[in-house]
């Protein structure tokens, strides 16, 4: 999976497609991403101990990893590309404009 945890993504399909967010947390495992604000499910919570008050929160639930795209500051959304310098390390690149994506 080419994508990591702090990238920004835009949804391309789904009930919140055209949203942009950061990755909050990637399951590689299973091939899909947690998108900060996207995908929100209503959870009921169990107190956990005397400081933790229970009741019904909002919960980011995991969305497919293909349903995001990754956004070049400069392009926007683009799919990402790979190159290696002269040391052998992996950098990852835009496909549109070929910046570094970090």
């Amino acid at each position: 999976m080419k994508l990591k945890t702090g990238d920004t993504v835009r949804v391309i399909s789904g009930k919140d497609k055209g949203t942009e967010s950061k990755v909050a947390r990637v399951i590689a495992d299973k091939n899909r991403v947690i998108v900060e604000g996207v995908a929100t499910a209503k959870r009921h919570q169990r107190p956990q101990g005397q400081t933790m008050q229970g009741g019904i929160i909002d919960k980011d639930m995991p969305i497919d990893a293909s349903n995001v795209m990754i956004v070049c500051p400069d392009c926007g959304p683009t799919k990402i590309g790979s190159r290696r310098d002269d040391e052998g390390r992996k950098y990852r690149v835009c496909r549109k404009c070929g910046r570094d994506l970090g």
